[in-house]
């Protein structure tokens, strides 16, 4: 499968509205991350945005990165070597 790139080597701390439809960019190309701008046409077409409907209003840590094992939400990985030592 394609790798995403990385957009951040942190999460974006973001405020969440229960019940609103969130599209988390996967491909790491939106300009207005942590969210889907439409840029994966373009220079990912086969990567999709996540859509997600969170439960509950408040903060939250998405992932930067674009490598979490549970998007959209941030599990640490971008601490790895892989990530901080990778061009931005």
């Amino acid at each position: 499968p394609p790798q995403p790139v990385i957009a951040a080597k942190e999460p974006f701390p973001v405020e969440l509205k229960a019940g609103k439809a969130y599209g988390w960019c996967s491909c790491g190309h939106s300009k207005r991350q942590p969210f889907c701008d439409g840029s994966h046409k373009t220079a990912a077409p086969e990567m999709s945005p996540l859509r997600f409907t969170p439960r509950e209003d408040g903060p939250a840590w998405l992932c930067g990165c674009k490598r979490t094992q549970n998007p959209p939400y941030c599990d640490g990985t971008h601490k790895g070597e892989a990530v901080q030592g990778a061009p931005l």
